[in-house]
């Protein structure tokens, strides 16, 4: 299944206000409000390369205060147990 990793900047003061409408988006499995030079990490599970690209741009690039993103379309994982 393709997964995306997500680092976002909000506008200053809507952190939360993001993190909570981001939670309400399919496809999300982990959403985490972090300091630093980013906002918000977000991670993103799809059927297709093409669903996440759809989740990412219609989704969550077009949120309200939100105003820039990264995106990491991942290659390889490991899950450590």
């Amino acid at each position: 299944m393709p997964k995306a990793l997500l680092l976002i900047n909000t506008e200053v003061g809507a952190e939360e206000e993001v993190l909570n409408a981001i939670r309400n988006v399919e496809g999300v499995t982990n959403a985490s409000l972090v300091y630093g030079i980013y906002d918000l990490f977000v991670e993103i599970e799809a059927d297709s390369v093409d669903k996440l690209k759809d989740i990412i741009t219609s989704n969550i690039r077009k949120l309200p205060k939100v105003r820039s993103t990264i995106t990491m379309i991942v290659v390889s994982s490991v899950t450590k147990k």
